[in-house]
């Protein structure tokens, strides 16, 4: 992992732009969660309907911390048992988190992320970002920096990098019923 490439990245999100990046399993897009321009690019390029939310990851809990209500200890100790890694939860949203974030829901998807080059591309950015698989809405999430470019364009960075290997996108459950959704 190279320092100038994540400060490459870092300076892409601080000027609003939109980056691609390793995943524990597929490459994410990613941006400034705070910046809403950035997030309807982010949903251009990917053609995704902003009702479906998304998902924003961070290198630990208290960078989630400005998108989520408050949580009782049980849901604590179930974030924390599978944190950092390759679980993202749905937990109750803030009022002033904006709604091309969570979409039409009154939750939002986070997760601390367990690639080592990510969670430092989110220290190094300052918070959060969002994530979802660097596809094209309907098409298989690209899995290298060749199939992210092979699918989309218009990304102010691809952050050169490999995934951790899972052979399937992330579980996400949610957080009130326990429920898994994918």
């Amino acid at each position: 992992m190279s320092n100038w490439q994540i400060r490459r990245a870092v300076t892409a999100l601080n000027n609003g732009g939109v980056v691609a990046y390793p995943t524990e399993a597929v490459f994410g897009l990613g941006c400034d969660p705070w910046n809403e321009q950035a997030v309807i690019n982010l949903l251009t390029i990917k053609q995704r309907s902003w009702a479906k939310g998304l998902i924003i990851i961070a290198a630990d809990f208290n960078q989630l911390q400005p998108f989520i209500r408050p949580i009782s200890p049980v849901i604590l100790k179930q974030l924390e048992a599978t944190w950092p890694g390759p679980t993202t939860w749905i937990l109750p949203v803030k009022s002033d988190v904006p709604v091309y974030l969570c979409g039409e829901h009154n939750t939002i998807a986070v997760r601390v992320t367990a690639h080592k080059q990510t969670a430092e591309l989110c220290r190094s950015f300052g918070g959060a970002i969002v994530s979802t698989s660097a596809n094209l809405a309907g098409m298989q999430p690209a899995r290298t920096t060749r199939e992210v470019h092979w699918q989309l364009s218009k990304l102010d960075y691809i952050l050169p990098g490999q995934c951790s290997g899972l052979d399937k996108p992330t579980e996400i459950r949610h957080a009130q019923t326990g429920e898994i959704i994918r």
